[in-house]
C-alpha cells in the first residue's frame, strides 16, 4: 500500500520513516518533505495547503492512506477535501481543527466540557485588553495570539508591563500577522508540563506514551518560547493514575463536546498539560502530533503505525490491537540555526549526519533541511531532531548528545539540558 505524508518538518520525517517500516507499506511519499524524507521516502513538490493538488496526486498514485502532519493544512480544510473525494485520510476536519486554529474556540470548548484549564478572557480590541491588565493585581499572565503562530504566539509575562507589551506586539505591531488580531489572556499556571497525545476516531481514544517538551529556547527554561527544543519519553511523573485522570476528566469530555457541536473529532488530540497542585490543567490543545514529541515517541513505538492510523481513519480504532512499546527511554535534542527563534541565515552545509546516524539506537530526523548541489543545508530555524534510545533516561541523553557532537554547520546550537527535569522533578 502507498502512503502520503503531508508536511516538511521533523514530525513528518518521523512519520514517513515509521510508516515505511510497516510490512504493509510499499511506498511512502512526502509533500513537500525535506532532505531527511528524501532519504527515507519519496518527496513530491506539492503545497501542503493546496487540497486540490494533494487530492489529485493521491488519486493518480492510488494512495491508500494520507497522514496530515502540521496544523496549517488541517485548519485549511485539507482533510475535508480528501473525505469529499472518498479518500482515506488521518486528521481532523476543518471544523474540528479549530481546537488548535483558535485559542478562543478551544477555551470555549473546555469551558463547556468542564475541562480544567486556566481562567481567561478573550479580547478583540487592544484598549480593552490593556485596561483589563491594568485593573488586575500584579500576577503573572500569559498572552496568546488566537490563531496559528508556529508555536511562537504565546508570551509568559511576569509583570503588567510585560503583558501590555505582549498585547501591543500581537494586536498593534502584528508580530504574528492575522493570528494576533484577537488575544486570549489567562492566568499563568505553575507546575510540571507534560504532553499527552491520543489517537481518536470520533468515539475511541487510544493514548500514546506521555512525553515532556521543552518550549523555551535556552537551558533552564530561559528565553523566548519556540516550537520546541527537545523532548523525552517516558515522563516519569505521568503515572498510570494520572493518565486515567487525564482520560476521564480531559480527553473524554472534550471528544464528547466536539461531537455535541457537530464537529466530531478524528485524528490526534494533543493535550499540553500543566500538573498543578489542583491536578492536571490544559495549557493548550493541538490537533496533530507534537513536534518534537513525535520523534522520541515513535522511536519507542513497536506497534505497526500504519495499522494504528488506518484504523483511526476508517473508524475501526476500537478493534485495533493494544499498543506495544519499547521499554527503553528516548530523547530528542533539537539542533537549531543561529538566531532562532528570531531571524537566522540559511544555506549552510550540514556535516556529520552519516556519522551520527551510524551510532547505535540513534536516528537523526530532519526538520529544516534541503538538498542543494548534492549537499544537505539548513533551511529552517529548527533544523534537526537528534533522537536516541537508552536503557534509562540518563543513557538516552548520553547517546543523543554523543550524536549531536558529530554534527556541525555554521551557527548550530542546542539546549544542553533536555530531559534533566526527569531527574529533578520525578
Amino acid at each position: 500500500m502507498k502512503v502520503l505524508v503531508i508536511g516538511s518538518g521533523g514530525r513528518e520525517h518521523a512519520l514517513a520513516w515509521k510508516l515505511g517500516l510497516s510490512p504493509k507499506v510499499t511506498e511512502v511519499f512526502c509533500a513537500p518533505g525535506n532532505a531527511g524524507t528524501a532519504a527515507d521516502a519519496t518527496n513530491v513538490d506539492l503545497d501542503p495547503c493546496n487540497a486540490q493538488q494533494l487530492v489529485e496526486f493521491a488519486k493518480k498514485n492510488a494512495i491508500e492512506l494520507t497522514v496530515v502532519g502540521p496544523e496549517a493544512p488541517l485548519v485549511a480544510g485539507v482533510v475535508d477535501a480528501f473525505r469529499k473525494n472518498g479518500l482515506k485520510v488521518f486528521g481532523p476536519s476543518q471544523a474540528a481543527a479549530q481546537l488548535e486554529g483558535s485559542k478562543a474556540f478551544c477555551k470555549d470548548v473546555m469551558r463547556a466540557a468542564k475541562v480544567p484549564t486556566a481562567d481567561y478572557q478573550v479580547f478583540t480590541k487592544v484598549g480593552e485588553a490593556i485596561q483589563y491588565v491594568k485593573e488586575r493585581e500584579e500576577t503573572p499572565l500569559v498572552v496568546k495570539a488566537d490563531g496559528l503562530a508556529a508555536g511562537k504566539g504565546v508570551t509568559v509575562c511576569e509583570t503588567k508591563d510585560e503583558a501590555i507589551a505582549a498585547i501591543r506586539a500581537s494586536m498593534v505591531d502584528k508580530t504574528f500577522g492575522d493570528a494576533g488580531r484577537q488575544v486570549v489572556i489567562e492566568e499563568k499556571l505553575e507546575g510540571l508540563e507534560v504532553s499527552v497525545l491520543a489517537i481518536v476516531d470520533g468515539r475511541t481514544i487510544v493514548t500514546l506514551e506521555p512525553a515532556q517538551d521543552h518550549k523555551p529556547a535556552y537551558d533552564g527554561d530561559k528565553g523566548p518560547n519556540t516550537g520546541g527544543m527537545g523532548a523525552y519519553t517516558p515522563a516519569p511523573f505521568a503515572t498510570p493514575e494520572l493518565m486515567d485522570e487525564v482520560i476521564e476528566k480531559i480527553l473524554i469530555p472534550t471528544v464528547h463536546e466536539m461531537k455535541r457541536r457537530k464537529c466530531e473529532f478524528s485524528g490526534v488530540l494533543y493535550a499540553g498539560l500543566m500538573l498543578t497542585a489542583q491536578g492536571p490543567k490544559v495549557l493548550e490543545f493541538n490537533v496533530r502530533l507534537g513536534d518534537p514529541e513525535t520523534q522520541p515517541v515513535l522511536m519507542r513505538l513497536k506497534t505497526d503505525l500504519f495499522d494504528l492510523l488506518h484504523a483511526a481513519a476508517t473508524g475501526t480504532l476500537e478493534k485495533a490491537a493494544d499498543i506495544e512499546w519499547d521499554d527503553r527511554a528516548a530523547i530528542c535534542v533539537v539542533m537549531a540555526s543561529e538566531g532562532y527563534p528570531g531571524s537566522y541565515t540559511r544555506g549552510h552545509e550540514i556535516r556529520g549526519l552519516e556519522a551520527a546516524n551510524a551510532l547505535p539506537d540513534t536516528k537523526v530526523f530532519h526538520a529544516g533541511t534541503a538538498v542543494q548541489d548534492g549537499k544537505v543545508v539548513n533551511t529552517g530555524g529548527r533544523v534537526l531532531g537528534v533522537t536516541a534510545l537508552g536503557d534509562n533516561i540518563a543513557e538516552a541523553k548520553r547517546k543523543a548528545y554523543q550524536a549531536v557532537k558529530e554534527i556541525r554547520w555554521q551557527g548550530a546550537w542546542c539546549r544542553k539540558d533536555i530531559s534533566d527535569k526527569a531527574r529533578t522533578e520525578s
